[in-house]
């Protein structure tokens, strides 16, 4: 019988920093070679589970340890932090993080370098790996240089060299469009296929992860195991949604329809799953006719770009680029990474400056006003919350704004408790930001701006290391914001679903200008623009695929089944 690689025992954690364990009495085992997703909502222990496995707790996160860990079947506390980056390689959700090197095959070769290997080892290596991860043209790049997917790939790159059996993703897809991520799910499989590795990844993101075959599903809630099975038991058992984890958008649709799970098989997969005829005719009877929404009246442009072009030294970015935003509108912003979506924010926020063409704002020119002045009207939220977070602890930061701009300590705190309470974070309110995880430091400095009451909101990757709970938490605030007090909204997003249920208009970014600028219904039937905007068809669509059925009708009937359920929570 083979020994686990991997082994919790009776595991318990506690931050040194709060008052509460975050892990209560784990028990699992993972074995050689198994690929393992291990998903639950924000805050469930899922990072902290991350940073036992590779030795980061408790060398760079102090705090109280019970129960046993076994990696390659030795304790983990007799192994030190070197030891075990021999055996693990972490690849983190935000790759800048681990970058040392001034270029990518430094950056590769690094681990390597340590084990002080002379340079044409480094050399070969180097090369051999970014071969296998189709990124030998950029080995001369520096890493701040390449696209989102590019330093996956480097990052990826840099703890395979060592040639460790296991291999932890944290939060993968967080930073990826669609593309870039599915791309990034096919090299994980082909490496845990080819070199047998022990493959163990922590997403929520469960249908995209599922777009390759996972061996074992482990859900974790408020620090405890609550299910340890093959993903197909798991999406039968209908847990995913009682967890606020958003199950496969395909087996909402057939539940939708009245398909019972129970009956049809690999439902992990929406290229395998068994569709017999009547489930096809079910979801046929449940797809209404589609109904053409009426184009919403003009309204005066809040904002209006004229003629603006930019360019990195001599690197056109942007090139005469014309949009209006209408005052009350919700856009979503897309295009590939690296196509300009956050350079073209950067401008109008004012952190970069157009070199041709003008901005107005209200009517008036902005082009000679100020980063202060600028943001006293737009808010602008982050896709790296590192980036934006300068306090200790969460009421701190939320906080912030309003104490620059002083206004009085009663009203501080009402507002930052009302905005806290509705976006999901006032339990934690007193923690220190650093022990938050990924999701909620984002939740945290998209409440520091709504506190703010911004006319115009401009949010960066929204739903990126946000669970299916507290993304339509999130989701429906901004909506509500938009609707009751009329504050217009630009997304810049990969998020289909997005797209699909909270906007109306989606401009598509490619080349330097608008390649589309309509609703989102005619971009998703349109393959050509799709790929285009870096983004691929969902599961609704393979699904209207399968059983006959035109894509745009499911979807819209799809999203009007979402809205209606959403009426009635």
């Amino acid at each position: 019988m083979k020994k686990p690689i991997i082994s919790f025992q009776d595991v318990s954690f506690q931050y040194h920093s709060q008052s509460k364990p975050t892990l209560h009495h784990l028990n699992f085992d993972i074995y050689p070679g198994e690929k393992v997703l291990i998903a639950g909502p924000s805050g469930s222990g899922k990072t902290t589970i991350s940073r036992l496995i590779n030795g980061l707790i408790p060398t760079a996160y102090p705090g109280q340890l019970s129960g046993k860990i076994l990696i390659n079947g030795e304790p983990a506390e007799k192994q030190t932090i070197f030891d075990l980056s021999l055996k693990v390689g972490t690849v983190l959700q935000d790759p800048d993080t681990q970058f040392v090197g001034l270029t990518v095959a430094e950056d590769i070769a690094f681990a390597l370098e340590n084990d002080d290997e002379n340079q044409p080892v480094l050399q070969k290596k180097a090369h051999e790996w970014a071969q296998r991860l189709n990124i030998p043209a950029i080995l001369n790049n520096h890493p701040q240089e390449i696209s989102g997917g590019q330093k996956q790939r480097v990052a990826m790159a840099g703890v395979l060299v060592d040639e460790g059996k296991i291999l932890l993703f944290d939060e993968p897809l967080a930073s990826l469009d669609p593309v870039a991520g599915r791309a990034s799910i096919e090299l994980i499989d082909g490496m845990q296929k080819q070199d047998h590795t022990t493959t163990i990844i922590i997403e929520h993101r469960i249908e995209d992860v599922l777009y390759k075959p996972v061996d074992r599903l482990i859900l974790v809630d408020q620090g405890k195991i609550v299910a340890n099975d093959t993903p197909e038991a798991l999406l039968k058992s209908g847990i995913l949604m009682s967890l606020g984890l958003r199950e496969p958008l395909y087996l909402s649709a057939l539940k939708y329809a009245g398909v019972k799970l129970d009956s049809v098989e690999n439902v992990d997969s929406i290229q395998k799953i068994q569709l017999s005829s009547a489930v096809a005719q079910s979801v046929q009877s449940w797809v209404k006719p589609q109904t053409v929404t009426a184009a919403k009246a003009k309204k005066t442009p809040i904002l209006k770009i004229k003629n603006l072009s930019f360019s990195y030294d001599s690197r056109p970015i942007l090139r005469q680029l014309n949009l209006s935003i209408q005052a009350g509108e919700m856009v979503s912003l897309v295009g590939k990474n690296g196509v300009g979506k956050t350079t073209l924010s950067n401008i109008i926020t004012g952190f970069l400056h157009q070199n041709s063409g003008s901005l107005d704002l209200n009517g008036e020119s902005i082009d000679d006003a100020s980063i202060k002045e600028r943001a006293d009207h737009i808010g602008y939220v982050l896709q790296d919350p590192n980036m934006m977070i300068s306090k200790n602890t969460v009421s701190e930061e939320v906080a912030l704004g309003l104490t620059l701009r002083g206004v009085n300590s009663d009203e501080i705190d009402a507002k930052v408790a009302k905005t806290l309470k509705v976006c999901g974070l006032y339990a934690f309110r007193h923690w220190p930001i650093s022990a938050l995880s990924y999701g909620q430091k984002k939740r945290v400095t998209i409440a520091a701006i709504l506190v703010l009451d911004p006319e115009l909101l401009i949010l960066d990757e929204p739903t990126a290391g946000q669970d299916w709970r507290h993304y339509t938490e999130m989701m429906s605030f901004i909506r509500d914001l938009n609707q009751q007090y009329g504050i217009t909204v630009i997304f810049i997003t990969h998020d289909m679903h997005l797209m699909m249920e909270y906007t109306d208009r989606v401009v598509v970014l490619n080349d330097g200008a608008i390649a589309y600028d309509d609703q989102p219904m005619k971009l998703f039937a349109n393959l050509d623009l799709l790929k285009q905007a870096s983004l691929v068809e969902t599961s609704l669509f393979t699904l209207a695929q399968r059983v006959n059925v035109a894509p745009e009708r499911l979807i819209a009937s799809f999203i009007a089944q979402e809205k209606v359920g959403r009426a009635h929570e």
